[in-house]
């Protein structure tokens, strides 16, 4: 054990555990070189004991930036955006604060106060659950763990559309403005797959040949680089949208980043046509939100009555609607699908396939889902109606030797019943 000096700095040199540690100490006086070269064994020793040196204490604010400089990298574009949200909310309230004076009290209240605001319970939990993360980082969420209650939230959000409901949709989706949207919706409905999944699909990824396509970057580690088969109509849209682009290449976007006039001549019902400008197919498009909300709301005026015409204003705006079909009239619109969410022609295409019967693990494969959730996912997307249900339970006694099972039921409840008429008498 000793220090030396090179050129004017001090270096030390000793064993610990049967190891060398040689190093500088970064000092020109011995006096100060001693001091390090305690330290380092202190250090040493507290590592070997399992003792971590206490980190300095951090603010909120500046834990987040720094937990987002490292996690930042390896996120997709939506966790980037739901992170930047989340903090927007959370750095308001706890972004002064220390890390080690965030109290599960406080917690509490922010869950409150965001609810008072109108957000969802799920959207209170991510930012929760940001909040979490970063938390535990920096080891100060342990402590408060046992005490912070995360909000419950709904199972039975989605839906399953019905074929009326679908018919309805597909109409309004090919009168966009958008040419993209229809194909884009129809994919969804027939493979079950996310918005994002599809919006990221190239040329390459689809093998018409075998009729089969491969998506890329899922959700989940189970759902990316899935190749599922492609039904009539899914393949019937694609064939169709290939044609709109004779000069693609593989490398290219199925749904290519395009740009749509907000103005321009209407169709026969009043509809402004698809006026494409401008087409980047190196591109993916950013989403097809505005199109997909636009269609939603023109369901409200498909009739009721009918089922064919669309309802136009009067000459009164006050004096209602009426059917060019049929003649009919009200004095409000319908709500349509306004609330549909286009998750839920995920929960469509997924109940459907389980109401024919499709084994789960089969669907597990085509819809992305992990091994170990089949359960939990089937009853979370299994959308059924009672005539549904009837028609399960009445499968019951429905093999063979039902009508000799219904029998012997029969006779045993006549049975019990003389046998307690005996017994009363």
């Amino acid at each position: 054990m000793s220090l030396y000096r090179r050129g004017k700095v001090w270096w030390m040199d000793f064993h610990f555990h049967g190891q060398r540690i040689q190093e500088t100490t970064g000092m020109t006086s011995i006096t100060r070189a001693r001091e390090v070269q305690e330290k380092r064994k202190q250090a040493l020793r507290d590592g070997t004991a399992g003792i971590r040196k206490q980190q300095q204490p951090r603010l909120l604010s500046v834990a987040a930036q720094a937990w987002q400089e490292a996690k930042g990298p390896a996120w997709s574009p939506r966790t980037a955006d739901i992170a930047r949200t989340s903090m927007n909310h959370l750095l308001p309230v706890f972004g002064k604060q220390l890390l080690v004076d965030v109290e599960a009290s406080n917690i509490s209240k922010y869950q409150k106060a965001r609810l008072a605001e109108g957000a969802s319970n799920r959207t209170v939990n991510i930012e929760v659950g940001m909040l979490r993360q970063v938390m535990r980082k920096y080891g100060t969420w342990a402590r408060i763990q046992p005490d912070v209650n995360m909000l419950p939230e709904r199972q039975d959000a989605g839906r399953a559309l019905s074929g009326e409901e679908e018919s309805c949709l597909l109409l309004e989706c090919g009168r966009s403005r958008s040419r993209i949207l229809l194909p884009f919706v129809v994919l969804a409905l027939e493979t079950g797959a996310r918005r994002n999944t599809i919006r990221r699909l190239q040329w390459k990824n689809i093998n018409f040949g075998n009729r089969c396509l491969q998506f890329g970057k899922d959700k989940t580690t189970a759902g990316t680089g899935r190749v599922i088969p492609l039904n009539q109509r899914a393949l019937a849209a694609l064939t169709f949208w290939a044609q709109q682009f004779p000069n693609r290449k593989p490398e290219h976007y199925v749904f290519p980043l395009e740009k749509c006039s907000q103005a321009g001549t209407k169709d026969s019902f009043g509809f402004n046509g698809n006026l494409l400008y401008d087409t980047d197919p190196t591109q993916p498009i950013g989403s097809v939100k505005e199109a997909w909300e636009s269609a939603k709301r023109r369901t409200r005026r498909h009739c009721s009555n009918c089922k064919a015409g669309i309802l136009a204003d009067k000459e009164k705006p006050e004096m209602g609607y009426a059917c060019a079909e049929c003649k009919f009239e009200t004095k409000a619109l319908s709500d349509g699908l306004v609330s549909v969410r286009f998750h839920d022609l995920r929960h469509t295409a997924i109940s459907r396939m389980i109401a024919a019967r499709v084994p789960l693990p089969i669907i597990a494969k085509i819809v992305g889902w992990a091994s170990g959730t089949l359960a939990k996912m089937a009853a979370r997307y299994g959308h059924f109606g009672i005539e549904e249900l009837r028609g399960a339970v009445e499968a019951i006694s429905a093999a063979d030797g039902g009508d000799l099972r219904a029998g012997s039921l029969q006779f045993s409840l006549h049975s019990e019943a003389n046998s307690g008429s005996h017994r009363a008498n």
